[in-house]
């Protein structure tokens, strides 16, 4: 009974996530992409080379994610022609930054701050006033298509029609395995199995109308 007894004291809940530190991470969420920009030799004034925050018509807004244990993050960045301001946690504040080597700097406008954040994937370890705080980033682009397949769910991405079914109930499919097609906005889109396992029933015949989010198969993994 010890653990239960001293649980509060075993396994505090953690720190808050201050500024300073989602500002770092927001830095080295930028750098890398900065990093990983195309860039064209033969065409150094190409506009797929910059990615500054210039709009036509205006700034622009962006919202990052986090996820910090069980709590979600959210981070605001707007930027235009004159600067980037972060506003996080009710609070908000000019923002700009330098890499040099390892190491971050960030201006808050009269705060200055640095420290190192380390990447694996979308974790980032940032290390700042003797602290370490994990942070991962909630990318929507690269988990966009995962909802589809939670649960055994084949899920319609968007309203269409059912143009072909390419399983029967009761078949055993491989992982990618094209299930059925459907067409939307003028596309065609293929569903595909999840993982290997088996099509419990098939919910909509060729030629039937689905609303988005309507799931079109049952199906079970092995």
């Amino acid at each position: 009974g010890l653990i239960a007894r001293n649980e509060a004291v075993l396994f505090p809940p953690p720190a808050p996530v201050g500024m300073e530190l989602i500002a770092l991470a927001v830095a080295a969420l930028l750098h890398r992409e900065a990093r990983e920009l195309r860039i064209d030799a033969a065409d150094p004034h190409s506009p797929w080379t910059h990615a500054g925050a210039w709009r036509l018509n205006g700034g622009v807004s962006r919202t990052l994610r986090f996820g910090y244990g069980e709590q979600v993050l959210d981070v605001k960045l707007d930027s235009n022609a004159r600067g980037s301001t972060l506003i996080y946690a009710d609070q908000a504040a000019p923002f700009a930054y330098t890499c040099q080597a390892d190491d971050l700097r960030v201006n808050l406008g009269t705060r200055r701050t640095h420290g190192q954040v380390h990447a694996d994937g979308d974790t980032f370890h940032v290390f700042y006033a003797g602290r370490h705080v994990s942070l991962a980033w909630l990318d929507p682009l690269a988990h966009a298509g995962e909802a589809e397949s939670e649960g055994g769910k084949l899920t319609a991405p968007m309203p269409g029609k059912v143009i072909a079914v390419l399983v029967e109930a009761g078949s055993m499919v491989t992982r990618g395995a094209p299930l059925l097609v459907m067409e939307a906005m003028k596309m065609e889109h293929t569903i595909s199995a999840p993982a290997d396992g088996v099509v419990s029933e098939i919910l909509y015949d060729v030629g039937e109308q689905v609303a988005e989010g309507a799931q079109l198969l049952a199906f079970e993994r092995n």
